[in-house]
């Protein structure tokens, strides 16, 4: 017994020199580059991808591939039909041409590597099946010079401080509970300074590829493709990505674009306004906001209001993205999202008595995922496990709509009469844009105002 305790007492004295040796050790290592960190912060970001599919992995894979899906209806798909030259010409590649009153597709497509790209300028190109009528293969640009600093939601970038106060209120029902509005003065806020909690900071912004997080990358839409997607393009079928930084990456997508979402609101004797919209089947959750204002006697904004459907007063942020299956689950938990099931939702009458000039509502409804990754994670989980690269594609559908304008129904046959009736549009002058209101509206609508382009002359 005491022979144990005295092996037992050796042992800890053993460890605890060993303990001691180990700040010699780290005296030993070189300091990291900029370049080491950032291998490292682009491994990391790898990482996340994997786990965030539920997969373990052994080492960080090559490349990472994200596609981002949408459909757009109402506003949006208005907004979506939009180009013009210069940068609304990539975004015209985005979201798709046609008659700016039909719904719309949206295609982002982003690439990281943690190569270097091998004999000459990066290059790298998306192969698409047939049916995405893109032509052979749309070009991922790299971009000349990266963006400054972390990546921010497009409301942010384009926030300019308005006169006035912000009035904020969330949840659907008649009225709105005791402790609403939050009451935002700018006179009492410093110039370019945003408001605190304003933006939401608990459901961020789930983008893993960007230019921060790579050695190379590349992306689609850009300046060099010639075409766009179409409102009858289609995802469905066998995709490959090829270039000169990455290892080549095939996968089959089987879901496709979700369908429109079409809405229709009704006053209440109470004030309030109801909601409504149509199911889509593979939605996993939806979020509504509403932007609204009053005006003075000149014209200008005195008031603006926003409103969430969230019952935990969250606004922007990854909200307007899009947003994994596992997010949204956890999010409708939280009653952040409402559930898949849900078709209505109430808007206090609160918010139509502190808004009474105008009142814009953005829905989302969230989608699935479909996830790859080469070579597959061994069955067995002693076996090593070094993947090459991993792809996802997530989806979602939004809309965006004036109370009181028509609903989608009676859009759509309107957009058929205009289909019948086309029409040679001549250049005109840009319009003078809305300043800061421009800046919230666009924020509010997912940034598509401020980067769909157009010339606002109706062509």
């Amino acid at each position: 017994m005491v022979a144990s305790r005295k092996r037992e007492i050796r042992s800890r004295d053993t460890n605890r020199q060993r303990g001691a040796k180990a700040p010699l050790l780290r005296e030993g290592f070189e300091p990291m580059t900029r370049n080491s960190i950032r291998l490292i912060v682009a491994a990391g970001s790898a990482s996340a991808v994997l786990v965030g599919f539920g997969m373990a992995q052994t080492s960080a894979p090559v490349a990472r591939y994200e596609m981002r899906a949408g459909t757009m209806s109402g506003i949006m798909g208005g907004m979506g039909g939009m180009r013009g030259g210069g940068m609304g010409a990539a975004m015209g590649m985005a979201f798709g041409g046609g008659n700016r009153n039909a719904p719309q597709h949206e295609l982002w497509l982003d690439l990281g590597s943690s190569r270097v790209p091998a004999g000459g300028p990066p290059k790298a190109d998306h192969f698409m099946p047939a049916g995405a009528k893109l032509g052979l293969s749309v070009p991922l640009k790299t971009p000349v010079k990266g963006p400054v600093g972390p990546e921010e939601p497009a409301e942010k970038r384009d926030f300019q401080r308005p006169k006035g106060r912000i009035l904020i209120f969330w949840g659907c029902g008649e009225h709105a509970p005791a402790g609403q509005p939050v009451v935002i003065d700018f006179a009492k806020i410093a110039a370019g300074q945003m408001p605190p909690g304003l933006w939401s900071s608990s459901v961020p912004m789930e983008r893993r590829v960007s230019y921060s997080s790579s050695k190379t990358y590349g992306s689609w839409p850009n300046d060099e493709g010639k075409t766009s997607v179409r409102t009858d393009s289609s995802l469905i079928g066998a995709h490959k990505v090829a270039g000169n930084y990455s290892p080549e990456m095939t996968f089959t997508l089987t879901k496709d674009f979700m369908g429109a979402l079409r809405t229709s609101s009704a006053g209440m004797p109470s004030g309030a306004t109801l909601l409504r919209w149509n199911a889509l089947p593979e939605a996993t959750g939806y979020h509504a906001s509403l932007m609204g204002g009053k005006m003075d006697r000149g014209s200008d904004m005195r008031d603006m209001v926003w409103w969430s459907s969230s019952m935990t007063r969250e606004f922007g942020g990854g909200l307007s993205d899009w947003l994994s299956p596992a997010t949204v689950a956890r999010l409708v938990t939280s009653r952040t999202v409402l559930a898949p099931a849900t078709t209505t939702c109430i808007v206090p009458a609160e918010v139509k008595a502190a808004a009474p000039d105008f009142q814009m509502v953005s829905l989302y409804a969230y989608g699935p995922e479909e996830s790859f990754v080469y070579p597959p994670r061994p069955a067995n989980p002693k076996t090593p496990w070094k993947p090459e690269w991993t792809a996802a594609v997530r989806h979602r559908s939004m809309t965006g709509f004036l109370l009181g304008m028509p609903g989608m129904e009676e859009a759509g046959a309107e957009n058929g009469r205009n289909q019948r009736q086309q029409q040679q549009c001549q250049p005109k002058p840009k319009k003078r844009g809305l300043g800061g209101l421009g800046g919230l509206i666009g924020g509010a609508l997912g940034g598509a105002v401020s980067g769909a382009g157009g010339n606002g002359d109706g062509c």
